[in-house]
């Protein structure tokens, strides 16, 4: 009996986890630097839906900071949608690491 319950409770907590990842993949975190230069948006599943570049960020003698600038808006955008995914997870899972989840 305590077998079919705790199959039960684990069937369960995996439906949840798996509406709550589907409904985090579609919300969204955003990175700014360079002082509001740079800024990209991630999505929960870790993919980059938007970068902006302002003008003043574009100068043909520095490209090289344009780059710098858009690997960090886009490294920072994307640690901070595994971290909001994690984070969602936790709520489920009562902050447990369970491997495999993400």
């Amino acid at each position: 009996m305590i077998n079919k319950k705790m199959m039960k409770q684990a069937q369960e907590m995996m439906a949840k986890m798996e509406r709550m990842k589907a409904e985090t993949a579609q919300k969204t975190v955003e990175s700014t630097v360079g002082g509001g230069m740079v800024t990209a948006v991630a999505r929960g599943d870790n993919t980059i839906v938007e970068i902006r570049i302002e003008p003043d960020a574009v100068d043909p003698q520095d490209v090289e900071m344009l780059q710098d600038l858009v690997i960090a808006a886009v490294n920072d955008a994307l640690k901070k949608a595994q971290q909001m995914m994690a984070d969602e997870l936790g709520k489920i899972t009562g902050g447990l690491n369970i491997p495999g989840l993400m």
